[in-house]
Order: structure tokens, then sequence, then C-alpha cells
């Protein structure tokens, strides 16, 4: 017994309304498949309608009938321009991604002999992380024998947290783990000028 060949896809027979409709994020028109849906939205009567009769309502006012939710019973469509729909959604979505802003560690690394030059280059760019809404992670690393000088460390890391007071406030306390004396800052919230 042969079987009958298997269609060939290629690009000229292949549907493009059956690949639109794949594509779309929300069934519009004459996706829709269901006998009634419950139309909502400020240019129509709030209710439940055939589809036919909410069909015919989107054509008239030359807009789409575009399904909002489709596990509602009967599903929930609105009347609107699903282009412009998809504009604003995208426009939102884009908003809300720019607000939300991760915030990141930034580490700034001394030893027990830092001196005032460095110490003053490192906290500029420490109060710069801070501006940015970043937290900034400092740590005091001793290698070998230069662990005898903890209180060094422990000085050093204190006369930071008193530099950065306005921009950011400790976490805690300098504590020691390993060969790393270390202090996280986090950034004040900063009030917006007007």
């Amino acid at each position: 017994m042969a079987f009958p060949p298997r269609p060939q896809f290629t690009r000229g027979n292949f549907n493009p309304r059956f690949r639109k409709e794949q594509q779309q994020e929300h069934r519009t028109n004459h996706m829709i498949r269901v006998p009634q849906v419950r139309l909502v939205g400020d240019n129509v009567e709030v209710g439940v309608y055939s589809i036919q009769d909410a069909l015919k309502l989107s054509i008239e006012q030359g807009l789409d009938l575009v399904e909002i939710s489709p596990n509602a019973d009967p599903p929930v469509c609105r009347i609107i321009d699903y282009n412009k729909f998809l504009y604003e959604k995208k426009k939102k979505e884009k908003e809300m991604k720019a607000n939300s802003k991760v915030s990141e560690v930034k580490e700034i690394r001394f030893t027990p002999n830092t001196d005032e030059h460095d110490f003053n280059f490192k906290a500029k760019h420490a109060e710069d992380f801070l501006k940015d809404g970043n937290k900034v992670k400092a740590y005091v690393q001793f290698k070998g024998r230069a662990i005898m000088f903890k209180e060094r460390g422990e000085l050093l890391l204190l006369k930071f947290a008193e530099r950065l007071n306005e921009m950011g406030a400790p976490e805690g306390l300098p504590k020691l783990e390993g060969k790393r004396m270390m202090i996280i800052f986090a950034p004040k919230s900063q009030k917006k000028k007007k």
C-alpha cells in the first residue's frame, strides 16, 4: 500500500493568512471562533453579543474586534484599532522596563596602606556609583602579614563611610571575611529636583 505524497510547503504555496494568525498575540475579527462574546469599551454598550453582531459593530466603526480575555466565559472583546493597541502596549512595556532599573553592586578595593590621593579618587567613584542608584561594596584586601594591621583597614573603611555619608548609608559595620574586610553601602533615596 503506497502512501500519498506529502504536500510540500514552499514560499509560493504557503498560506500567508495562516502565518499571520500564528504570529498575532490576540485573535482579531474573523479569527475569533466562538458563538458569543462580551463586549467592553468606550464606544459600545457593555453586554453579551453574538459574534456576528460584534463583527458588524466593529465594521460600522471602522475598527477591529480584538479578543482581550480569551479564557473568560464568554470571551471578552473590545472594538479598537488593533495596530494602535499594540503600539500603546509596546510603549507601556518600554516605559516600565526603563523605570525598573536593576541596581548593581560596584566594588571598590583598598589595601591597608592606601594613600590619601587614592582614597579620594576611589571615594569620588563610589559617590558616582551611589548617585546612579548602585550599591557599593568597599573592601580592604590584606596580603601576607598585612592581616596584622586589620585595625588600620577598619579605620580606613570607617573613614570611607564618613565620606559617603551624604550619598549612601552603610548596611552594617565593617566585617572581616578571610583576608578581606568589607562594608556595603546602599544609595540614599534622592529627592528629584523640580
